[in-house]
């Protein structure tokens, strides 16, 4: 009764279910693992100290900028150099631009500063002449994937898109650092621009889609089996009504 187990067509079948089921437990543990990384990282952070209640640093004992360093106020040394607006982005529910001044440094290369936040239609303010010594909350270069960056191009000329090292090499003659400061005293007529958390240290969207595709995996995992099994008892059923002559020459393994 059993031997259409070994047809060419019900070989197939079993091939596919035996591969999709681990492909499928394997994708759902790996999501499952994703999302407890996060919350790991969650309560880890939890546990950390505020890194703005912490001491100003010297920029060059928090790089690289990672999960702990993010958010720590540092100082740095030099003079202002090329200036940028970086459009679109928020602050209080009000559209404006940051503006980002460079910092060259004496060590030759330059650290971008978000001096503050201008509304839309105000006149930016140069930066201060002169050696000046700067302090605010320490960031990670801004990606694709970050809140608020224009990564479609054709931005007007002094203007960028995104706070990164790799867009800023392109513009400026000279070494940047893969980091940026928000300065904690906004410059006159400027708002202070709030430090952001780190990326991945909270359970935001991202975690819980981590959760969601686990439960999706794990479905379609049992989705398979179910399929497998529906399509086997009306093989029997079918092979059963052979044997009683009550094949009506309907193709039911379909």
């Amino acid at each position: 009764m059993y031997r259409f187990l070994v047809t060419p067509h019900w070989w197939g079948i079993n091939l596919f279910v035996v591969l999709a089921i681990p492909v499928c437990i394997f994708m759902g543990t790996w999501q499952l693992g994703r999302f407890e990384d996060r919350v790991a990282t969650q309560n880890a952070a939890e546990k950390r100290p505020d890194p703005a209640k912490q001491d100003a640093a010297p920029l060059a004992t928090l790089l690289p900028v990672d999960q702990e360093t993010s958010g720590r106020h540092t100082t740095a040394t030099g003079r202002y150099a090329d200036q940028f607006v970086v459009p679109d982005r928020e602050l209080d529910g009000k559209d404006g631009s940051y503006v980002l001044t460079m910092l060259r440094t004496d060590s030759g290369k330059a650290l971008p500063v978000v001096r503050g936040w201008l509304a839309d239609g105000e006149k930016v303010p140069a930066p201060p002449a002169g050696e000046v010594t700067v302090t605010g909350a320490l960031q990670a270069s801004e990606t694709s994937g970050s809140t608020g960056v224009h990564t479609s191009g054709g931005l007007p000329r002094g203007q960028l898109g995104m706070i990164s090292a790799a867009s800023l090499i392109n513009v400026v003659p000279y070494q940047v650092y893969d980091a940026w400061v928000t300065v904690s005293q906004a410059s006159p007529g400027l708002l202070p621009v709030p430090a952001t958390a780190a990326e991945n240290t909270g359970l935001d969207l991202k975690a819980f889609q981590n959760l969601g595709y686990t439960g999706e995996w794990f479905v379609f995992a049992g989705f398979v089996v179910f399929m497998w099994f529906r399509l086997f008892r009306r093989e029997v059923e079918s092979a059963k009504d052979r044997a009683l002559g009550l094949d009506l020459g309907l193709d039911t393994a379909a």
